[in-house]
């Protein structure tokens, strides 16, 4: 089949590059002259595992391109994909459509033949409606359907996501539509990946009623986690003790500095928003967007805890500053609220992240940003932890402590063994553990 990818972002390269490697032509459309120019050279713009050999390899075989111009690669698609992005609006939290529909009508002044127009964009429901409406006024009389078609794709692990996934939602009215999507989806079928076919309005809504019950599951350990704090719990022992439980499971259930990202942040108010037109308040997720919100502030005031209630004057080390490991990816990550609250509070930030520096220079100001883990550490007052890359999880404790000028370390991720630095002098603050924090107390 011949497709054609309306925006080469993070969901747009992804999705073409897995689509082509599953033997479609793919040809990714996008406006930003600079990173078609870059793809076409082979540089991957984005920092994903995996990708940038799978989009060599198909670019090889002729199987992917990249192109700035909309026209040719419609009027020649069986599909078109509308991934363009749908940020937070200004003001307000709705999601932005305007991508989405400016996209649209391109699409629409190209279609040639019959073609599946699908919005794999996150979209509030109903824009699948509006999407229809706009190319039937733009190109009466021609053939297509529109389709909703969610991805599911984890930064980091977005090639495994897609290539096999939990399952695959198409939400379309036409029947017609649905053998072209089963066409496109042919090697997941004979995987016997469960697929979903339903209507527009639904589709729409299970992927964002998707991402807010995640969110909520993190939400809510996060709080549990203090309370574990306060009455000398285990929040690890708890998680496991609940994820067990089949109802429950055991994913997202790791208590840390809140959630943040591209996806969790934004839908999780757009979803608020969408309930408010409607006129039906969504408690639960306000609740879970204004606890999140919390936790961020609450994270940079356990830093100033564990420096005895002050860092004024203090270098605080930190390690990790994207939203989770194995992405680029700085949006709404805690490093953005914790980092700004600890030097209004007077202190200086050290920082190293294997692959978000650059853009985390571009939003946070006055961090020194240094060669690696190490360099980090050299004259600081505390280490703290705040993204829980692999390379962080395996340090040379001892050169620690000599690189440090106290040994704080303050692990808002979890990863090392409390009783182990205990016993090797550090004093040592988590998340949801409570009791001791220093072999002197």
């Amino acid at each position: 089949m011949h497709v054609a990818v309306i925006g080469a972002g993070y969901v747009g390269l992804v999705s073409g590059a897995c689509l082509s490697e599953f033997g479609h032509t793919v040809t990714c459309v996008d406006k930003d002259l600079t990173k078609i120019s870059e793809l076409r050279a082979g540089r991957i713009p984005i920092y994903e595992p995996g990708l940038e050999q799978m989009v060599h390899s198909n670019a090889d075989a002729g199987r992917i391109k990249f192109s700035t111009e909309i026209g040719p690669a419609v009027a020649d698609a069986d599909v078109v994909l509308i991934a363009v992005g749908t940020p937070a609006r200004r003001g307000d939290g709705h999601a932005d459509l305007s991508y989405v529909f400016a996209a649209a009508e391109e699409v629409a002044d190209a279609l040639k033949g019959y073609t599946v127009v699908v919005t794999k964009s996150t979209v509030p429901v109903g824009t699948g409606r509006k999407v229809e409406k706009l190319l039937s006024e733009r190109r009466s009389g021609t053939e297509f359907d529109v389709a909703s078609n969610p991805e599911f794709l984890r930064e980091g692990s977005a090639i495994e996501d897609f290539v096999h996934p939990d399952r695959v939602v198409v939400g379309t009215h036409s029947e017609r539509a649905r053998h072209v999507m089963r066409d496109l989806y042919r090697p997941l079928f004979l995987n016997e990946t469960p697929v979903l076919f339903t209507d527009l309005e639904t589709s729409e809504l299970i992927k964002y009623a998707a991402n807010a019950f995640l969110a909520t599951k993190i939400a809510f350990i996060n709080e549990i986690a203090d309370l574990c704090e306060k009455v000398g719990a285990d929040v690890q022992q708890v998680s496991k003790g609940i994820g067990l439980d089949g109802r429950i499971g055991r994913k997202f259930l790791h208590a840390g500095p809140g959630y943040g990202g591209s996806c969790f942040p934004k839908d999780t108010v757009a979803l608020l928003r969408t309930a408010e037109i409607v006129g039906l308040p969504l408690r639960i997720i306000e609740a879970a967007v204004d606890a999140n919100d919390a936790r961020k502030k609450h994270m940079a005031d356990k830093i100033i805890e564990a420096c005895g209630g002050s860092v004024d004057g203090k270098t605080i080390a930190v390690l990790g500053l994207t939203f989770k490991p194995n992405t680029d990816d700085m949006r709404e990550a805690p490093s953005l609220s914790i980092i700004p609250a600890l030097q209004e509070a007077g202190a200086r930030v050290r920082a190293y992240d294997p692959a978000g520096m650059d853009e985390a220079a571009t939003l946070l100001s006055d961090v020194e940003f240094c060669s690696d883990a190490y360099h980090t550490l050299e004259g600081a007052d505390v280490l703290a932890i705040i993204t829980e890359w692999n390379e962080f999880r395996a340090l040379d404790m001892e050169r620690v402590k000599q690189l440090l000028n106290q040994p704080i370390l303050v692990d808002l991720r979890n990863i090392y063994a409390r009783e182990e630095h205990l016993r090797a002098g550090f004093e040592y603050y988590c998340v949801g553990l409570g009791g001791l924090t220093s072999n002197q107390e």
